[in-house]
């Protein structure tokens, strides 16, 4: 069988899709490699030369590592990968902040030294300062991974369910699983209940519905080869290409797994 997918929602940083004909290991492979191996940029040292703002500096440079940041990922390399033995542009770019109170700083104050890194989302707050506070400071960012830390972390709230299958046999059309239904998608049909295949997606498999039915006339089971995808993504990858790389990432994976094992 050849694996399909059936594109749902589509956002720059959400989607929803169905990945049907294959297995739960490829489908959670897609997710783990969404969040812990696709690389992203993100700050990783901070130098503060000033900083009188009401935050101590170690939560400052938390705030500055969370933010997203987005780049062309291709110019980049981890800085363990990177072959120039301390400081390249392909390893570690520099940002600065300069600001003074009082005012609201934001991630779009951060200044790169290279015009594709840039934050995700400009109206993340770092922090509000009074009269006379001021924030002066370096950021270093380098490119990483989220399985060694959340800051690399590019997906978030990925996850999948198995689709659902819901058969009706012999209803009497007594109406109880429509109202036990919590998320309101079994409707009355001419002979029996029923879902649509666009409600089906909004079942939750919770089998209340299989449970207060007296005469067990319905029966929930899963697709074990078809799965429900919800993807978002922090900004630093538009969704369309953190699922490309993450399936490519399972795909150069598995190829040198096939070469090692060649070679034996």
């Amino acid at each position: 069988m050849t694996m399909e997918v059936d594109i749902l929602e589509l956002s720059d940083r959400s989607a929803k899709f169905v990945l049907s004909n294959t297995t739960a290991a490829f489908a959670n492979g897609i997710r783990r490699a969404a969040l812990a191996d696709v690389p992203t940029i993100a700050i990783t040292e901070v130098n503060i030369y000033n900083n009188t703002s009401v935050l101590y500096d170690e939560q400052l440079g938390l705030r500055l590592a969370l933010i997203p940041l987005t780049s062309n990922l291709k110019d980049f390399v981890p800085k363990d990968e990177c072959n120039c033995g301390d400081f390249c542009p392909a390893c570690q770019v520099s940002l600065t902040l300069s600001a003074e109170g009082p005012r609201i700083v934001y991630s779009r104050d951060l200044v790169s030294s290279d015009d594709t890194v840039q934050a995700a989302d400009p109206n993340v707050p770092i922090a509000d300062l009074r009269e006379g506070q001021k924030i002066v400071l370096e950021a270093i960012a380098q490119m990483g991974y989220g399985s060694k830390h959340s800051r690399w972390q590019a997906g978030v709230a990925c996850g999948y369910k198995n689709m659902p299958k819901i058969e009706f046999n012999g209803c009497d059309q007594c109406g109880a699983c429509i109202s036990e239904c919590p998320v309101d998608i079994i409707k009355m049909g001419t002979n029996s209940a029923e879902v649509s295949q666009e409600d089906m997606l909004k079942c939750t498999l919770c089998r209340l519905c299989e449970g207060i039915c007296d005469i067990d006339a319905i029966d929930i089971k899963i697709d074990e080869h078809s799965f429900i995808f919800t993807m978002e993504s922090d900004g630093s990858y538009i969704m369309k290409e953190l699922i490309v790389n993450a399936a490519n990432i399972i795909k150069g994976k598995a190829t040198n797994l096939a070469m090692i094992l060649s070679a034996l």
